[in-house]
């Protein structure tokens, strides 16, 4: 059996910045073992795979797949990054002749629309509640040191824990922050948390205007930090709207390879989370 890959940066238009995702377009479903090894050995944060709903249909003509996510360990529930990627090998690598692709997901429908060089993603807005930060003490030790941290907020229905550095955190303060994944994960054994956001606020006056700066790990999902994270901004994106009382926000995510988004907070619920991506690799997995 050969299997086509892809390797797609995502949330940047410059090779090897964003977050890299592996992407299968399979002519039929295999094994969840399968899907699982493939991960593991493609050992990026997700790789995605893409089936056919709609036996008749193909990967140019179709406007409806079924889209699943693995990151190295396990099966995900959501991935921002990974659906973006594989909006763009249907896009770009298989001509994909519609405007907008549905996804049928652990999620439920994501739509993903092409327009111009961006891709954007229409998710589910997941707010988070505001927590006690002495209830998370360690694992806010063992993220952030003795840096001043200003909220402390929980999306339960995701299981990402949410920590504010205070306002006056420079943003090296951030990016300089050596988390030790191991150390996260022992300091957190309860089952409530499965993904750290670090998050501050951006600076709206300096171009190109970032209204909040963040960081993402999940060791508990096989993933020490992750580069761009689009199911973290859809916690993020909830929380910064209402404190700036703004719906537009410019985001990015300030990991080594760095990343950018941009988010729209929509009425119904839900929210877009726009960017780029660049193909970085094409190839076969023969088996």
């Amino acid at each position: 059996m050969e299997i086509s890959v892809f390797t797609v940066d995502a949330f940047t238009n410059l090779p090897f910045k964003g977050n890299p995702a592996a992407v299968c377009p399979l002519l039929h479903e295999v094994s969840d073992d399968l899907y699982q090894k493939i991960a593991t050995e493609m050992n990026l944060a997700e790789t995605a795979f893409i089936t056919k709903i709609n036996p008749s249909d193909n990967f140019t003509t179709g406007s409806r797949f079924r889209l699943r996510w693995f990151t190295p360990t396990n099966e995900v529930n959501l991935c921002g990054h990974a659906t973006l990627a594989s909006a763009a090998v249907l896009f770009q690598n298989k001509k994909n002749e519609n405007s907008v692709l549905v996804f049928e997901t652990r999620s439920g429908d994501l739509a993903v629309t092409h327009q111009g060089e961006r891709y954007i993603l229409d998710f589910p807005l997941n707010p988070p509640a505001q927590e006690d930060p002495n209830d998370f003490k360690d694992i806010i030790k063992a993220a952030v040191g003795n840096h001043p941290i200003q909220d402390v907020y929980l999306c339960s229905n995701t299981k990402k824990l949410m920590v504010r550095l205070a306002d006056s955190c420079d943003r090296s303060v951030l990016t300089s922050l050596k988390v030790d994944p191991a150390a996260l994960q022992s300091s957190e054994r309860s089952g409530r948390v499965k993904g750290l956001i670090l998050t501050m606020k951006g600076s709206p006056d300096c171009q190109p205007g970032y209204d909040f700066y963040s960081r993402y790990f999940s060791p508990w999902n096989g993933i020490p930090e992750d580069p761009v994270t689009g199911s973290a901004h859809t916690v993020l994106g909830s929380y910064w709207s209402k404190k700036l009382g703004k719906k537009k926000l410019l985001a990015y995510q300030c990991s080594r390879r760095g990343g950018e988004l941009e988010l729209e907070v929509r009425e119904d619920g839900r929210i877009n989370i726009a960017g780029h991506a660049v193909f970085v690799l094409q190839g076969t997995i023969t088996l």
